[in-house]
């Protein structure tokens, strides 16, 4: 049995704090752990580390570095990289024909699915219903899971439950795709309708067998080698499995499970599952309310003050605010278009960028100058880089940096600071055993992440211009 987990959505409507750069199943949504850390721990309850394999995007390396380090050296080996962000068909099926091709499981092996940022409790029960999906997959069929509708929900696709399979599934009859409030409704009160949950258990010659039948421009790719599937996905369809498979498949069943589940879609959604205080509010960070009632409020760097709100929704970042009637957020995205339009890049990136050595924070910026707080892990160090546009100057302010500059090589330890000139060949390096912390200041005519030329660098970043 192997586990697969999606991992490569940019999703954006948890926007302004989900964003193209860091998306959502990265997010710690009032908890310690982030949805994606949630979804391997639940579905290590049930797999061995070396059967998960993990399907994301190469712009996403050095987050999901992160939020896998310390978990399992396996589950860093097993993780996948999309040749480009496309929908959950292609990737679906770029996994399968790694484990045929690279791993050598058998057509017979079962798989089970599971998107990244979800919101699943309890975890116990959570396995006995993925158990019972898998046993379905055993007589060729694709399970997937139906959550138990609560109430009428506009963001979710349903399925219709047909014929019973067995004591506690169906034959699904037709999935409906994110119906309107009116349509919702009806599906509620006539019963047997269910929400697609997005997880499916299969045999993967049973999904091989199904994309022959409805996506034959995905199954003929299976044919050769994996590394010809690989030069070849930049022309996949961009399907979803959804509407590749699912809904014109035969083989489907549906398992009705009963546990808290939520995709986590919306900012009304992030209302109902955090806690809330004796007026109906969820708050999070520093806030501040007076004669306020039912609003999710989350503040990141500022205190946030609100007086009067009722239905509202406040979500402040470094460098966006968010404000909003609850019941409306789905309406982001349609922010989102038009800040895309606009070629905004508060849609894409956050101040805080992360590195394989650490991470940076753009803490001001204005006309040929640009501060930034650089941290710089124990043990790792920057590429050896030169700038035709800007000088900088470093200031540490925690730990030792270890500093070459043409060649010379210098400790700067806290409260010491060194000035690298424009062209200098320069790199810094953390030798010490604490996180380095470090004050940047840089002066130019162009300041753009683009200007750096890379002339040595031990992570595999060669490219003449690119990025830290």
């Amino acid at each position: 049995m192997k586990a697969l987990i999606l991992a490569g959505g940019s999703g954006t409507r948890l926007w302004p704090v989900s964003r193209t750069e860091y998306p959502k199943q990265f997010l710690k949504i009032g908890a310690d752990k982030s949805l994606l850390q949630k979804t391997v721990l639940r579905i290590l309850n049930h797999f061995a580390p070396e059967d998960v394999f993990i399907l994301t995007s190469r712009l996403y390396i050095y987050a999901m570095k992160e939020q896998l380090g310390g978990m399992h050296l396996d589950l860093e080996k097993n993780i996948l990289f999309e040749p480009c962000q496309k929908n959950t068909a292609p990737a679906i099926a770029f996994a399968l024909k790694y484990l045929v091709g690279k791993c050598g499981c058998p057509l017979d092996e079962l798989v089970f699915v599971s998107p990244s940022d979800q919101m699943i409790e309890p975890n116990d029960r959570f396995c006995v219903y993925a158990d019972r999906a898998l046993s379905i997959a055993e007589s060729n069929r694709i399970a997937t899971f139906g959550i138990c509708p609560g109430h009428p929900e506009t963001g979710y696709g349903y399925i219709q439950a047909g014929a019973p399979f067995g004591d506690d599934a169906y034959i699904a009859d037709r999935f409906v795709e994110k119906p309107d409030f009116d349509t919702a409704k009806r599906y509620i009160e006539a019963g047997h309708f269910y929400w697609n949950s997005g997880m499916f258990a299969f045999k993967i010659e049973t999904m091989l067998e199904e994309l022959r039948a409805f996506s034959p421009e995905i199954s003929q790719c299976f044919e050769g080698s994996f590394d010809e599937f690989e030069g070849n996905f930049q022309n996949m369809p961009d399907l979803s499995i959804d509407y590749a498979v699912m809904e014109k498949s035969k083989k489907t069943v549906v398992l009705p499970i009963d546990l808290c589940w939520s995709d986590v879609g919306s900012w009304d959604s992030v209302f109902d599952l955090l806690p809330k205080d004796k007026n109906g509010n969820a708050a999070v960070g520093s806030v501040v309310e007076v004669d306020t009632e039912d609003c999710l409020i989350l503040g990141d760097k500022r205190l946030v003050a609100a007086i009067g709100l009722e239905d509202m929704l406040i979500v402040e970042t470094p460098d966006v605010v968010l404000v909003a009637k609850k019941k409306e957020s789905q309406k982001v995205k349609e922010i989102v278009a038009k800040l895309k339009l606009m070629g905004r890049k508060e849609i894409k990136e956050h101040l805080t960028t992360n590195r394989p050595w650490g991470h940076f924070t753009i803490l001001d910026a204005g006309e040929r100058y640009k501060i930034k707080k650089i941290l710089v892990l124990p043990g790792q160090t920057l590429s050896l880089q030169m700038h035709f546009h800007r000088s900088e100057h470093w200031v540490v302010v925690k730990g030792t940096a270890k500093v070459t500059i043409q060649g010379k090589e210098t400790l700067v330890h806290e409260n010491e600071s060194i000035y690298v000139p424009k062209a200098a060949v320069h790199r810094v390096s953390n030798p010490g055993k604490v996180a380095l912390e470090i004050i940047e200041t840089q002066v130019g005519e162009y300041l753009g992440e683009d200007d750096i030329v890379r002339l040595e660098d031990c992570y595999g970043r060669m490219a003449s211009h690119s990025t830290t």
